[in-house]
């Protein structure tokens, strides 16, 4: 099974420092429907793993979250295709819960769903947290500048050695190995 793991805030949609708390304010990056499609259309399983620690901190709940999946779906209907699985955090670091990235706890999740492994499978995300799970569960992870992405690049971590950086989830889809 050939799935790929992909961050949600500033992978597939703008990502905000204020949190992304309505269905409006969900918006897509420019081109990310368009890759989340050539993947499928190339047979890609494709899952989202999103932390979500807007719910925990009050700015909207899970019927919001949801209705923002809902809109997401909706918009990549119109290419044919949708997401296979979406997984979620609703924790703040605090918490310590294992299925908050950098834990694991999403990613065995979508294991137990689609019963494969994740191992060698590639991940795509802007944040130091999605590299480290990648790595953490023997991902191959790509980083993307969209998002907080330049941010990430910009700390300089240790962990980012040898990660493949794109410009977008459109250019990593376009450029490289799918």
């Amino acid at each position: 099974m050939k799935i790929i793991v992909l961050d949600r805030d500033g992978v597939i949609n703008e990502d905000s420092d204020d949190y992304i708390k309505t269905p409006e304010e969900w918006q897509p990056i420019p081109g990310s429907l368009e890759a989340i499609a050539l993947l499928k259309k190339r047979g890609w399983t494709v899952a989202v793993a999103t932390n979500q620690s807007g719910i925990r901190r009050g700015y909207y709940n899970r019927q919001t979250l949801h209705a923002m999946h809902q809109k997401f779906q909706a918009l990549l209907q119109s290419y044919s295709v949708g997401i296979d699985w979406i997984s979620y955090s609703p924790y703040v670091a605090d918490d310590e819960s294992p299925c908050r990235k950098p834990q694991t706890g999403m990613l065995r999740a979508i294991e137990n769903r689609f019963g494969c492994s994740l191992q060698g499978q590639p991940m795509v995300g802007d944040s130091l947290a999605d590299i480290r799970v990648a790595k953490t569960h023997k991902m191959q992870p790509f980083l993307v500048k969209t998002g907080k992405g330049q941010r990430t690049i910009d700390s300089l971590d240790p962990c980012l050695e040898g990660v493949p950086v794109y410009d977008s989830l459109a250019a990593a889809v376009e450029k490289n190995w799918l």
